[in-house]
């Protein structure tokens, strides 16, 4: 495993990745380098591969997982069906599209969730790619239903705007997870609108956010009891997945 590695996305300052990874090859003794690949929008995403000759694998961020797929050869069963990709598999012209997300997500939550929990609903904040990942775990694991929460009336079904979300019997949902950015670093005052005093300690609530370490969110439904728990070993797993791709791919 040697040559170019990177994170693709808009706004990639405080990413994780690129320590991460570093410190991965150093360990592992890899002749490999990790860059940040910054793009203003997907469009650029050809160009790149082509500035670019030894680029091996790409994680890719907010705002591209789904909009990546469009310039992909190729897309792992798995990722075809959320419809979002997070890790990319470069060999010549040939590109294969995975996502990891899955993998990371479900690992920290048999660790968060009681395992005697019954069926319930799950409430799931954004409607991006994470969120897709997301709602793919809770259902086929799980067989939990879910309900997604945009910003805009997307008329799909399950999918409800924020306004909706003060009609909803949250005692529900014992399960909530936050799938934005809103609230990472550096704008820690913002959380996403929701009804927190619906919140009890039959709650699970979940923030794919790992910086800060605890959101405004999870400060917030803590407050009125709730299991909370950030996204800081969902990040590590998935990363741990991507690099178990990279290396098979490379065999």
């Amino acid at each position: 495993m040697q040559g170019l590695y990177g994170l693709l996305g808009k706004k990639l300052k405080h990413s994780f990745s690129k320590l991460y990874f570093e410190a991965k090859f150093e360990s592992q003794k890899v002749d490999a380098q990790y860059d940040l690949f910054e793009l203003d929008d997907i469009s650029g995403f050809q160009q790149l591969l082509a500035e670019h000759s030894d680029l091996k694998g790409i994680n890719v961020t907010i705002p591209y997982k789904q909009q990546v797929m469009q310039y992909l050869e190729e897309l792992d069963p798995e990722a075809a069906e959320i419809g979002a990709v997070n890790t990319i598999v470069v060999r010549g012209e040939h590109t294969k599209g995975y996502n990891t997300d899955v993998f990371g997500f479900h690992q920290s939550l048999i660790r968060f969730l009681p395992k005697d929990m019954k069926k319930t609903q799950v409430l799931i904040l954004g409607t991006g790619g994470a969120a897709r990942a997301v709602q793919y775990v809770m259902e086929r694991y799980f067989q939990f239903p879910c309900i997604r929460v945009s910003r805009k009336n997307l008329n799909i079904e399950n999918v409800i705007t924020y306004e909706q979300l003060a009609s909803l019997d949250i005692k529900k949902f014992r399960v909530i997870v936050n799938a934005t950015p809103v609230g990472m670093y550096p704008f820690v005052d913002d959380c996403p609108v929701f009804p927190y005093d619906k919140l009890t300690d039959k709650h699970h609530v979940y923030d794919l956010i790992y910086n800060p370490e605890r959101s405004l969110f999870l400060q917030k439904a803590a407050a009125k009891g709730a299991h909370v728990k950030n996204g800081l070993d969902m990040l590590y797993l998935q990363a741990e997945r991507a690099w178990e791709i990279w290396n098979q791919d490379a065999l």
